[in-house]
């Protein structure tokens, strides 16, 4: 448990310190395409790979999802606007250890609806994370999520879930974002897996485009998403993707 932590906190470190970067990149004028670039320099600097590029031909070092995308947006020479809302999820592979984590950020000024939507996503992703401890069922993070996430009228994403991760990116479990409570199967000290709640301002409904990786709402309505790579300890839990900086939620927020 000791190396797998410890090499997942190196890796975890590298891409927050890739988000904390980005977020002094962010503005109105500025192409996805040119956060990538940043993104595959940054990870590259730190001697480690970005697991995203060319897996499964996946063709970019980083997911760029704005407004009503969901998840997997691919960098493009979209620029972005005043009042966008952007999530960016990296991940870095250092000594064959993957660290995996995305951020919500603000391009200018966003809606008061935006606003309310990633602190509610926000809030949810880290409560949920509070709870982890071995010994507990894994269905009580999702039922965690959903239930902060339905109280402000918002819908949790169903076609995609967290997942363990290590020396493979995606492995078990899968981490649903929504359930019963005391569901599923029991957590172990030393599992290490990703919390990442999509959150709908509409419906849950997503639908995949042509490209065969962008995710975006049906409705067309605002999503917003957080990520940590989190350890599960006997008395707790570990996030082993934390900005040294403070950055973990929008500064401007």
């Amino acid at each position: 448990m000791t190396e797998s932590f410890e090499k997942t906190k190196i890796a975890g470190s590298i891409a927050a310190g890739a988000l904390d970067e980005v977020n002094n990149i962010i503005k109105p004028g500025v192409s996805t395409s040119e956060i990538d670039k940043f993104c595959y320099e940054y990870i590259n600097d730190h001697k480690a790979f970005s697991a995203p590029l060319y897996y499964r031909g996946y063709p970019k070092s980083c997911c760029t999802s704005s407004n009503h995308v969901v998840c997997h947006g691919i960098p493009s020479e979209k620029i972005l606007n005043d009042g966008d809302i952007l999530n960016v999820d990296v991940t870095a592979i250092k000594d064959g250890w993957h660290g995996d984590t995305s951020r919500m950020f603000v391009v200018g000024e966003c809606s008061v609806k935006a606003k309310k939507l990633i602190k509610t996503t926000y809030e949810a992703m880290m409560e949920a994370i509070k709870i982890i401890k071995a010994n507990i069922k894994i269905g009580n993070i999702g039922y965690t999520i959903q239930k902060i996430v339905e109280a402000e009228g918002f819908s949790v994403v169903r076609d995609f879930c967290g997942h363990g991760i290590g020396k493979k990116f995606h492995e078990s479990p899968n981490v649903l974002h929504y359930g019963e409570k005391n569901s599923g199967q029991e957590l172990k000290a030393g599992m290490i897996f990703t919390v990442e709640p999509m959150i709908n301002y509409g419906k849950f409904e997503t639908k995949t485009l042509k490209d065969g990786w962008t995710a975006v709402t049906k409705d067309k309505s605002l999503s917003a998403q957080f990520e940590h790579t989190v350890g599960v300890t006997k008395e707790g839990y570990e996030i082993f993707t934390l900005s040294d900086k403070g950055l973990n939620f929008p500064p401007k927020l």
